[in-house]
């Protein structure tokens, strides 16, 4: 590391969809003066649909790499990740029953916030899996590729304001 360079903290939002990770990155962002790397993926599908292949996923973890690399060039004490490979690998177990290992040979986050299922879900678009059954399966693959990481991480729950006081309180952490 260059002389009089910080190293970089990444607290990732991880999570099935519809659960407030791009809200509140966005949101503390700007509140906060933070860095955030948007979730690339969704950029992806708007541009090429949600019909996904491994090889879709593979580009898509490409992409959101080439992000946080670009993001961490100003050096921040904190860099907000609205998602990154883990996320991504558990799209893959939720899609094709599989995951590369080159999806889990990314680098990791500093800590992972790993948002619960347990508000509404809303249809953007780009998501795929509203149903009860396929939403509460999809929560359980991305908690897994936390533990088959062996990541630090936490669970962010309940209502739009308890996330945002947990994830704030886990920020003032971070930058003590």
């Amino acid at each position: 590391m260059a002389q009089g360079c910080q190293r970089v903290i990444r607290l990732c939002f991880h999570g099935a969809e519809s659960t407030g990770k791009s809200v509140l990155a966005d949101k503390l962002s700007r509140e906060l003066g933070l860095p955030w790397v948007p979730e690339y993926g969704r950029t992806y599908c708007e541009e090429h649909g949600t019909d996904l292949t491994m090889a879709d996923l593979l580009a898509i973890a490409e992409g959101q790499q080439a992000a946080v690399d670009a993001a961490s060039q100003s050096n921040p004490p904190l860099l907000l990740l609205d998602t990154d490979q883990l996320m991504t690998a558990a799209w893959a177990e939720m899609l094709f029953g599989e995951v590369p290992d080159a999806l889990l040979a990314y680098p990791k986050a500093d800590l992972y916030l790993l948002f619960s299922a347990d508000v509404p879900w809303v249809e953007d678009g780009t998501r795929l899996f509203g149903q009860t059954p396929q939403r509460t399966h999809f929560a359980r693959l991305a908690e897994d590729m936390l533990i088959r990481a062996g990541v630090p991480w936490r669970r962010i729950g309940g209502d739009w304001a308890a996330r945002e006081a947990a994830v704030r309180a886990e920020i003032s952490a971070l930058l003590r």
